[in-house]
């Protein structure tokens, strides 16, 4: 069963950092997709954090750029969000998504809080 699992979340303080690690299980696996990582605070949208187009190359939200930076191990079918300088408006679910086949996958969120 295709799945997407993230973990890495929790709760730092304004300045500090965190890595989020997303791992792909089930069909999705081993395969080249678009895959990266996405926000939603309380009553706002989900939107794009930063994210490995089907080709290759990133792409970032324009208030994460130069402090958070996105990465992959393809042997452990997971990807990576290094979050550095945080602030309090990065507090936020965090999901991961992948698309394969023309269909979304979306993992089950992690909390990160932000506190200054």
């Amino acid at each position: 069963q295709a799945q997407l699992v993230e973990s890495g979340g929790g709760s730092v303080q304004a300045g500090g950092s965190l890595r989020l690690s997303c791992v792909a299980s089930g069909r999705i696996r081993g395969v080249n997709n678009a895959m990266g990582w996405y926000r939603q605070a309380p009553g706002k949208q989900r939107d794009l954090v930063a994210s490995f187009t089907r080709d290759g190359n990133t792409i970032y939200g324009d208030s994460v750029k130069d402090r958070f930076t996105i990465s992959r191990n393809r042997a452990r079918d997971t990807v990576y969000l290094q979050m550095n300088s945080l602030k309090p408006e990065d507090t936020a679910v965090y999901y991961c998504k992948t698309i394969f086949a023309g269909t979304e996958f979306w993992g089950r969120g992690t909390q990160v809080t932000v506190s200054s």
